[in-house]
């Protein structure tokens, strides 16, 4: 590829709401462009680094039976109305109607589609287990598109998608999966973490997630320096601590004049906050109208509002209005779950959903909202005062907080995920009718995974890990380039004949070659050379060609060299076969 003629060209500064370094150095690269917000163009030069992911991809994917196949971005909204995502997922899911009125979406992922498949394709055991995957063009309606690759609103993904007789069969083929990924990050000199997820819009039950620590990244994950244990923000627990055990006391009231937050409350019973009963209000929107979600958790603790969202299977939640509260006889500051109107309404929906957090049960005899300004109870106790819908852990992690496993602090990280894979089980099979025969004759469900990549995002990633202060250093697996060639003194003929023979024979010899023939200066071509981060750099000029050969210059390593024309293609054979 000839820079001259090349449909791109580098920036001097990067764009003003780059906060990201690749966001930044690919623009400036000219590998990739903004189309609109979360929609970039990929630039020849970005491109090919895309397709040398792909090519890691595919081969990590038939290395462990996989078969490639592409399964439409439009899909129908019945499939997606079977599975029961269409209901769960909020604006971030891209609804569309054809001509003629039929409900379509966008697929952010291919679940539905994948299980349709099978359930045409696989009949009986002997056809398990199989393995389909593609490379293909996914949409989310992200509300806030940002970090140039890192959120997007149409993005590439490497999906697949596997079905087994069993747990068991899923459960060995989950860690040949997990295998894969690590190999493809082995190979761009990336280790990200795998922690604990929540499978969340996807379903199912255990779920790993490829995150790398990034401190911009969207992702909160905690992490014990003294043991293993690292999880998601949306499923991380902490030794919260247990009460002392106490007999019930009677339920009584307690004027708290002016104390409608918990630290008020607090310092005016003179109790620890984890003697109180906080009430957090929400309302979630659903087809059927809002609904509202009282989250009841221990005073010395805070909501976890993703992990409350997915509990109810709501798209969002939001604080609940005064009117809205007023409405079932709540009062804001003062509110409990005691005394409530929960009575449904005619279209069958809860009128209130209760969530209670694990830890409220087994406190007893705490303090909670009366429902009256200015008045609260002392000694409210779970299921004598007060019941739940909902039991779980809801809790939000602090950095800090005590290692459910060892006790030691846990560290609040950020980060981006890369990958992750789910044991969907039978969430789709079974709603869908994906099934198949086994040993016996009898219909069986099938049981399901499904693994993940962002391709952008790990381009990204890549470029995140690999830099310094003058531009990107791509890993060889996927740079855009093999080699960087640089003429300088193009009207020396001297140079441009040698410069243009050393072209033509890496490119016969197979090497991805980047010749930079502009008439620019030494000084723009070396920097843009060190901006696209090529592995190597050669150079041919007047003074090379006087000490015998090329300059070789490694982009990470910084020295010069000299090699003689003769001895260049065994020099970097050698140097290509080094780790």
């Amino acid at each position: 590829m000839r820079l001259s003629r090349l449909f791109s060209r580098t920036l001097r500064d990067a764009p003003a709401d780059a906060e990201w370094t690749s966001h930044a150095l690919l623009t400036r690269a000219g590998m990739i462009r903004p189309l609109a917000a979360g929609l970039y163009v990929y630039l020849p030069l970005g491109w090919a680094v895309m397709r040398r992911i792909q090519e890691l991809l595919v081969e990590a994917m038939d290395s462990v039976g996989g078969q490639e196949m592409r399964m439409p971005l439009v899909t129908p909204a019945e499939l997606w109305q079977r599975s029961g995502r269409w209901y769960e997922i909020g604006a971030e899911l891209v609804r569309v109607r054809d001509r003629v009125g039929r409900d379509l979406v966008l697929a952010m992922t291919h679940e539905e589609t994948a299980t349709e498949m099978a359930r045409h394709m696989i009949r009986s055991y002997r056809d398990l287990p199989a393995l389909i995957y593609q490379i293909e063009t996914k949409m989310r309606d992200e509300p806030r598109p940002r970090a140039g690759l890192v959120r997007m609103r149409e993005f590439l993904m490497q999906d697949a998608y596997s079905f087994h007789t069993d747990a068991a069969d899923l459960d060995a083929f989950f860690e040949r999966m997990r295998h894969a990924y690590r190999t493809i990050f082995g190979r761009v000199d990336l280790q990200p973490l795998e922690i604990d997820a929540d499978s969340g819009l996807m379903g199912g039950s255990d779920s790993v997630q490829f995150i790398l620590p990034h401190h911009l990244g969207e992702d909160e994950f905690v992490q014990c320096a003294d043991c293993a244990y690292a999880a998601h923000q949306d499923i991380a627990v902490s030794d919260k601590g247990a009460a002392a055990p106490e007999a019930p006391l009677p339920l009584a009231t307690v004027d708290t004049p002016g104390a409608d937050t918990i630290a008020d409350l607090a310092a005016m019973l003179d109790i620890p906050a984890a003697r109180i009963a906080k009430s957090v209000w929400y309302t979630a929107e659903s087809e059927k109208g809002p609904r509202l979600i009282v989250a009841l958790i221990r005073g010395d603790l805070d909501v976890d509002e993703r992990r409350l969202a997915a509990l109810v299977r709501a798209g969002a939640l939001r604080l609940a209005t005064a009117q809205e509260m007023a409405a079932v006889g709540a009062v804001p500051g003062y509110a409990s779950t005691i005394g409530l109107d929960r009575d449904a309404p005619n279209d069958g929906e809860p009128r209130v959903v209760v969530v209670v957090d694990d830890t409220i049960p087994v406190s007893p005899n705490l303090v909670a909202g009366a429902n009256q300004s200015d008045l609260h109870y002392r000694n409210a106790n779970y299921g004598r005062d007060f019941s739940a819908d909902i039991i779980a852990n809801i809790s939000l992690v602090r950095d800090g907080d005590p290692c459910p496993r060892c006790g030691a602090p846990l560290t609040l990280r950020r980060g981006v995920e890369l990958a992750q894979v789910f044991k969907l089980g039978t969430h789709y099979s079974e709603p869908m009718d994906a099934a198949y025969l086994d040993r016996q004759g009898v219909t069986q469900p099938l049981v399901m995974g499904s693994y993940g990549l962002g391709l952008d995002r790990l381009m990204a990633a890549i470029v995140e890990a690999h830099h310094d202060a003058h531009g990107i250093c791509w890993p060889a697996a996927v740079a855009p380039a093999d080699v960087h060639l640089v003429a300088l003194k193009l009207d020396d003929t001297m140079v441009r004949d040698v410069a243009e023979a050393i072209y033509g024979r890496l490119r016969a010899q197979g090497q991805r070659v980047l010749y930079d023939d502009r008439d620019e200066s030494p000084g723009v071509k070396f920097a843009d050379a060190d901006l696209i981060g090529a592995p190597l750099r050669l150079t041919v000029s007047p003074r090379s060609l006087r000490q015998g050969g090329v300059e070789v210059k490694p982009r990470r390593a910084g020295v010069v060299e000299t090699v003689s024309l003769d001895d260049l293609s065994a020099w970097l054979e050698a140097w290509q076969a080094t780790p």
